[in-house]
C-alpha cells in the first residue's frame, strides 16, 4: 500500500511537470481562487458556528484558515493542470483509448465496488403516439378565421400585429409571423405548387389566399388537414375539440377507456406514427407528461392514454405499454460493460503515457 501511494504521488508530479511545460495548458489565478472559495463555503455550511469550524481545521493539521486556503489553492492548481493536460492530449490525438480485455474490465469493476453507485428505478415501455386531428367543425372555424384575417390584412391591418394576436405558430408568433429566409424547395409542397408563387407575386402587397397546411409548423394541425384529403382518424375522439383548449369530461371519459378496448382499436386501425420502444429508462429522465401519465404504475401492461406536449402547440396522446419495471438496486457488470470499456480504455491510455514519462524522468525514492 505504501508503494502504491508513492507511485500515485509520482504519477501526479509527472503530469503536473508536463502540464507546466505544455504551453497549450493554461489556467488563471482567478479560476483557482473561485474554486477555493466554493470549497470553503461548502465546508463552512457543515458547521453551526465559527468556533467549531476552526476546531475541525486544527484537528486536520492546519494552524489557521489561511493555511488551509493555501493548501486548497495548491491542490486545486495541480488538479486543474492534470485535467487540462489530459484534455489537451486527447484533443491532439496523443492519448487514444486502449481497448481493454474482459479481465481488465472485471478487475476494475471489482476494485470500484465500494464507490459503485446503485441504479435508480428503471422502466421499459413501448408506445404509440397519436397526434391531435381537427374535427370538421374545427376546420370550418379555422378556415373562416383565416378568411377574416385575410380581409383585415387587405383592409390595411398590420401583418405583425395580426400574427401576434392570432397565429397558432408559437415559433413565429412573437416575431410577427416572420419565418426568415428559405431555400427553394425547402418549404412544404403547398407553398411550392405552381399556383401559389405566381399568385404570391401578384399579392405581395395585399396578402394571398389562405392555404391548407398538412403539418402547420407549431400549430398541431389545427387548420392543417383538408377534411376531404383522408378519412377521420379512428383516434380522433381522443383529440381536444378544435385542437385547442382543455378536453371536456366526455373526451376524458373516452380517453380512459378499458385497456382491452385500446388493444383492439390499435390492432384494427393504423396510426400515423410508428410505435417506438425505450429500454431501461430511469424514471427521473422521463418527460413530466410521462411521469404524470404513468404515475406509480409499475405492473406490466397498458396504462390509460394520456396527453403529451400539451403546451407545445402540437399536443398528442400517448398509448403506453409497460414491458418491464425494475426497482432501484445494485448495478450489474453487464449493465455498465460498455461504459467500463470506455473508462478502462482511457485509464490504460493514461498509464501508457505515464510509462513514457517515467522512462524519460529520473525518479528517486527516499526513506
Amino acid at each position: 500500500m505504501r508503494r502504491e501511494i508513492l507511485d500515485n504521488m509520482v504519477d501526479e508530479e509527472l503530469l503536473v511537470q508536463q502540464a507546466t511545460r505544455d504551453t497549450s495548458v493554461r489556467l488563471t489565478e482567478q479560476e483557482i481562487q473561485d474554486q477555493v472559495e466554493k470549497t470553503v463555503q461548502n465546508v463552512r455550511k457543515q458547521f453551526t458556528n465559527q468556533t467549531r469550524f476552526r476546531e475541525q481545521l486544527r484537528a486536520a493539521g492546519f494552524a489557521s484558515e489561511e493555511e488551509w486556503r493555501r493548501w486548497l489553492a495548491d491542490t486545486q492548481r495541480r488538479t486543474i493542470q492534470q485535467q487540462r493536460l489530459i484534455e489537451s492530449l486527447r484533443g491532439k490525438g496523443k492519448l487514444r483509448p486502449i481497448p481493454p480485455t474482459d479481465d481488465q474490465m472485471r478487475a476494475y469493476w471489482q476494485e470500484s465496488a465500494a464507490q459503485r453507485p446503485k441504479h435508480p428505478p428503471l422502466i421499459s415501455f413501448r408506445q404509440i403516439v397519436i397526434p391531435v386531428q381537427p374535427d370538421p367543425a374545427a376546420v370550418v372555424r379555422a378556415r373562416a378565421l383565416a378568411e377574416s384575417l385575410k380581409v383585415a390584412l387587405r383592409g390595411g391591418a398590420g401583418f405583425a400585429e395580426v400574427a401576434k394576436g392570432f397565429s397558432a405558430d408559437s415559433a413565429s408568433r412573437s416575431q410577427g409571423g416572420e419565418l426568415g429566409w428559405f431555400r427553394r424547395g425547402v418549404m412544404v409542397e403547398v407553398f411550392r405548387g405552381s399556383r401559389v408563387p405566381s399568385q404570391a407575386r401578384a399579392d405581395l402587397r395585399g396578402g394571398a389566399d389562405p392555404v391548407w397546411l398538412p403539418h402547420h409548423p407549431g400549430g398541431a394541425d389545427r387548420a392543417g388537414r383538408d377534411p376531404g384529403a383522408s378519412r377521420p382518424h379512428p383516434a380522433a375522439h381522443l383529440a381536444r375539440p378544435g385542437g385547442a383548449g382543455a378536453p371536456d369530461g366526455r373526451h376524458r371519459g373516452e380517453a380512459a377507456c378499458r385497456r382491452g378496448a385500446v388493444r383492439r382499436v390499435l390492432r384494427r386501425f393504423p396510426v400515423p406514427e410508428e410505435p417506438t420502444s425505450r429500454e431501461g429508462v430511469p424514471m427521473a429522465d422521463l418527460p413530466p407528461d410521462y411521469v404524470k401519465g404513468i404515475g406509480q404504475d409499475t405492473v406490466p401492461g397498458i396504462v390509460p392514454p394520456f396527453e403529451v406536449d400539451a403546451t407545445s402547440g402540437r399536443p398528442k396522446f400517448a398509448v403506453v405499454e409497460i414491458t418491464k419495471w425494475e426497482p432501484a438496486g445494485d448495478l450489474k457488470f453487464e449493465d455498465v460493460k460498455d461504459r467500463l470499456r470506455t473508462q478502462v480504455g482511457q485509464q490504460l491510455a493514461i498509464k501508457a503515457y505515464l510509462a513514457v514519462l517515467r522512462r524519460t524522468t529520473y525518479v528517486a525514492y527516499y526513506p
